[in-house]
C-alpha cells in the first residue's frame, strides 16, 4: 500500500503553503485574536479564490473536483499557519453533510455558494457538556418544518449563514435539519472563546423554519459519518500546527544559550523534543491511514478516523504544551507566539468531541470489527 502523495498533490500543498506564508503570517491570527473581528475576511476570500473551499466538491456543484487527498494537504497548511478562518466548520462539516445526505436540489442550491465563500456553513450538534456517543443527549426538536431548542457551543455560529442542526423529529428519532441562520426565530450569542481567533456561539431556535436533510431516522448515523470525515481532515490541520510548533521550538532552543552552549544541546531537552517528534510521526501515520480510507471510501474509515483523531489530539496537545515549557520564562508571555499554538491545539482537541470520547469510539469499533 503506497501512502506517498503524488507530485501533483505535493504541488497543491506547496502552493497552499506559499500563499499562506504571504497572506497569513501569525500576525494575521494575532490581529483577529486581539480584536473583535470573528475571522479574517480577506483571507477567507483568498481561500475561496484558490479553490480550497470546494477542493473535494464535484465540479457540477461548483467545486474544484480534486479530492480528499488534496483537501487534507490544504488542511495541514491551514493548521500550520493557524489561519483565522471558518474553514473546518464550513468545509469539513457543513459541506460534507450536504455531500453525504443532501438531495440533488439541496446540493445545487447550497454547495456552489459554500465553495465560493459567499456562504459560510456550520454544524450545530453539541448541547453543552454532552456525551456525543449517546443519541440521548439531543433535545432540540424538529417538527413540521420548525426548529426549537438550543445548541452550544457552535463553531462559527455567529458568522455562518447556513446551519446543519442535529435534532429529534416528532417521533423522537435523531434527524438533521438545514436552517438559514439569518432567518427569524433564531437568536445568536457570541461566546467568549479560549481561542478568540476561532469564534464560538450559542444558537437559540424558537420555531425557526428549516428543511430536513437526509433520510428520516438516519440522522445520528449521518452525523457520525460526517464526524468521521471531519476527524480525518482536522487531524491534518492539528498536525500542521503541531509540526510548526516543534520547528519554532527547535529554532528557539538552538539559538538560546545557557552556560555557553545552546539549550537544545542539553539531554533533557533533546528527550522532550524527541517525544514530541515521535508523537507527531505516530499521528501522521494514523492520519495518512485515515486519508487513504476517506479518499477510497474504504470500510475501514470508522476505525481509521478514530485512530487519526486520537493520535492527532495527543500530538497537537503535547507539541503545544512542550513549546511553552521549552521556551522557558518567556513561553507563557503574550508577546511570544506559543499561546497561539496552545489555544488552537486545545480548541481543535474539543471541536468534534474530546479525545477521550474518540478513544471510546475506537475501542467500540475495534471490538465490533473483531466480533464480526
Amino acid at each position: 500500500m503506497n501512502f506517498e502523495f503524488s507530485e501533483d498533490q505535493k504541488l497543491v500543498q506547496k502552493t497552499a503553503r506559499d500563499y499562506l506564508a504571504e497572506h497569513s503570517g501569525l500576525g494575521v491570527c494575532r490581529a483577529v485574536l486581539e480584536s473583535s473581528k470573528p475571522y479574517d475576511s480577506g483571507l477567507w476570500k483568498g481561500a475561496a479564490e484558490m479553490g480550497w473551499l470546494g477542493a473535494a466538491v464535484p465540479e457540477q456543484f461548483g467545486g474544484a473536483g480534486l479530492g480528499y487527498l488534496e483537501l487534507v494537504l490544504i488542511a495541514e497548511e491551514i493548521g500550520r499557519a493557524l489561519a483565522p478562518i471558518p474553514f473546518s466548520s464550513s468545509v469539513y462539516l457543513a459541506t460534507e453533510a450536504l455531500l453525504l445526505a443532501g438531495s440533488e436540489p439541496q446540493k445545487k442550491k447550497y454547495l456552489p455558494r459554500l465553495c465560493s465563500g459567499e456562504l459560510i456553513g456550520t454544524f450545530a450538534f453539541a448541547e453543552g457538556a454532552s456525551d456525543l456517543l449517546d443519541p440521548g443527549f439531543v433535545s432540540t426538536r424538529f417538527d413540521a418544518g420548525r426548529l426549537s431548542g438550543e445548541k452550544v457551543p457552535v463553531a462559527d455560529g455567529d458568522i455562518a449563514g447556513l446551519g446543519v442542526v442535529l435534532a429529534k423529529d416528532a417521533k423522537g428519532a435523531p434527524c438533521l435539519a438545514l436552517v438559514d441562520l439569518g432567518g427569524s426565530g433564531i437568536t445568536r450569542t457570541t461566546l467568549e472563546s479560549f481561542d478568540p481567533s476561532r469564534s464560538q456561539a450559542r444558537l437559540r431556535f424558537e420555531g425557526a423554519t428549516a428543511e430536513p436533510l437526509g433520510d428520516a431516522g438516519k440522522g445520528f448515523q449521518i452525523f457520525e459519518r460526517v464526524l468521521d470525515r471531519a476527524a480525518v481532515m482536522m487531524a491534518f490541520e492539528q498536525l500542521g500546527g503541531a509540526q510548526r510548533a516543534l520547528e519554532v521550538t527547535r529554532e528557539f532552543t538552538m539559538n538560546r544559550y545557557a552556560f555557553g552552549r545552546p539549550v537544545a544541546s542539553f539531554q533533557a531537552l533533546k528527550h522532550r523534543m524527541a517525544e514530541v517528534y515521535c508523537a507527531l510521526e505516530l499521528g501522521r501515520s494514523n492520519a495518512y491511514y485515515g486519508a487513504w480510507a476517506l479518499s477510497s471510501s474504504a470500510e475501514e474509515l470508522p476505525v481509521a478516523a478514530a485512530g487519526a483523531r486520537v493520535a492527532a489530539c495527543d500530538a497537537s496537545s503535547l507539541s503545544a504544551e512542550e513549546m511553552i515549557q521549552l521556551h522557558g520564562g518567556v513561553g507563557f508571555t503574550w508577546e511570544y507566539d506559543c499561546h497561539l499554538y496552545y489555544r488552537r491545539a486545545k480548541l481543535l482537541g474539543l471541536a468534534l468531541g474530546s479525545a477521550a470520547e474518540w478513544r471510546e469510539k475506537l475501542i467500540r469499533r475495534l471490538e465490533s470489527r473483531d466480533a464480526a
